[in-house]
């Protein structure tokens, strides 16, 4: 009985998932990288590096379920990058970020 004890609690760590982050761009052609991050079970990441010779201006809207809408915007000049993090009350499932690119 304590072998299989033993065995369920060193498996605990392996049944620990990442939440999946979908991000939805419309860029309008600013050529801006985006990669996600995930911080903690209640805060994700986008991080943004824009590529393009002019500079971007990015907004992104973060929704996780039935909590309120985060919005984050930034102004990215020709090769920066910025990180835009959100922090929710409750531990993210599924995190949505609708991100929207200008140029300026």
């Amino acid at each position: 009985m304590k072998k299989i004890c033993c065995a369920l609690i060193a498996l605990l760590p392996l049944t620990a998932l990442a939440y999946p982050i979908e991000v939805e761009k419309q860029l309008n052609g600013a050529e801006v990288s985006v990669t996600t991050q995930e911080i903690d079970h209640n805060m994700g990441a986008v991080l943004l590096y824009n590529y393009g010779q002019t500079d971007a201006h990015c907004k992104a809207v973060f929704r996780n379920g039935p909590e309120v809408p985060r919005t984050r915007q930034v102004l990215l000049a020709a090769g920066e990058s910025s990180n835009m993090t959100v922090k929710f009350a409750r531990s993210i499932i599924k995190l949505r970020a609708k991100l929207t690119c200008d140029l300026k």
